[in-house]
């Protein structure tokens, strides 16, 4: 894969007083065995030179101006895009204060990318109760992105070597998930993952599975009624829509090492019904991507780790995963393009 000449990956720096920077930095350290292309942080560049002066790394960062100068200081720096933040960063305690400075680090990647300056978006974890007391209204980057890019539906995909699990609900209680489950929402999952398998995965004729909402998918209505009145509709509409869609299938038995031969991604009902298995089974490496945008984004799947932030035990595998992932499903839409 060739992306010598694509635009540089812009990384978001997340919660400053959590490990964002910090693997950001060891992602970068790890450039060449992990063969990333070039990439560079929005952040304040006075806080990411502390973070690596704390942890004791040895990785020189430069300010940059504007993206294109990512591309001729990546191979010896890591690249800053400066922005600063309110005060500085506590390690471990999250400030409201700097919450419109770590979503703008968010508004400027998603500027930069729609533009054409950046070529993809990876997403540094975030503190979501710190930045709702700030007066955050969405549940997560999944619907925030959604709206930075014009309001747009989206859909989040959890990515593993061998499983992409798509979950039709995300961050909702659990009665409230069952209750906004619907054929339109399902529908819309469908066609969405569908696309993303043909344009940023490269696979010509995905195979879906959609998992049932109840032990055993129901049972012919012994366990509920969800799979007959809802989810069959749902796969039923997009078959006739040439999406090739099996299901619904008893969530239990779905993700042995066998059964996961046999499809592409899975539809997931609710959100541990298909985070649990891909974090068992890589909880590592798994990255988190958003569906449905105009853009590429990626992100590690794991949260801030404020009660390791600054002690130089944060594992930045996920992100070099993300950032790997994001380089290559930019590589995979632009050919598709």
């Amino acid at each position: 894969m060739d992306t010598a000449l694509a635009p540089a990956t812009a990384v978001t720096m997340g919660e400053p007083a959590g490990i964002g920077i910090e693997i950001t930095l060891k992602a970068w350290a790890r450039r060449r065995e992990a063969g990333l292309a070039a990439f560079f942080l929005i952040a304040d560049v006075e806080e990411v030179a502390r973070c690596a002066t704390a942890v004791g790394l040895d990785v020189p960062v430069t300010r940059i101006e504007d993206p294109d100068s990512a591309h001729t200081r990546f191979a010896d720096t890591l690249p800053i895009l400066h922005r600063a933040i309110a005060g500085p960063a506590v390690v471990g305690s999250p400030d409201p204060a700097n919450a419109d400075d770590i979503l703008g680090a968010i508004e400027t990647a998603v500027a930069l990318t729609m533009a054409g300056s950046a070529g993809a978006i990876v997403t540094n974890p975030i503190q979501k109760e710190s930045l709702v007391k700030a007066g955050f209204r969405y549940s997560g980057h999944t619907d925030y992105l959604g709206h930075l890019a014009g309001d747009l539906p989206t859909v989040m995909m959890l990515v593993a070597k061998d499983l992409k699990v798509v979950p039709a609900t995300v961050h909702a209680g659990l009665r409230e998930a069952i209750d906004s489950i619907s054929p339109d929402l399902l529908v819309a999952c469908g066609r969405a993952t569908a696309a993303a398998l043909r344009d940023d995965f490269g696979i010509a004729a995905p195979r879906i599975v959609m998992t049932g909402l109840n032990p055993h998918a129901g049972e012919g209505g012994v366990f509920g009624f969800e799979e007959q009145l809802i989810i069959t509709p749902a796969i039923e509409q997009l078959g006739a829509e040439g999406i090739a869609v099996r299901g619904p299938l008893a969530a239990d038995s779905l993700f042995h090492q066998g059964a996961r031969t046999t499809y592409d991604a899975a539809i997931c009902m609710y959100h541990d019904q298909a985070l649990i298995p891909i974090k068992t089974l890589d909880f590592e490496h798994a990255v988190n991507t958003t569906l449905g945008l105009p853009f590429v984004r990626t992100s590690p799947d794991h949260g801030t780790a404020l009660d390791i932030a600054g002690k130089n035990r944060a594992d930045p595998s996920s992100l070099i995963e993300a950032i790997r992932l994001a380089q290559t499903m930019a590589y995979n839409r632009s050919r598709k393009a």
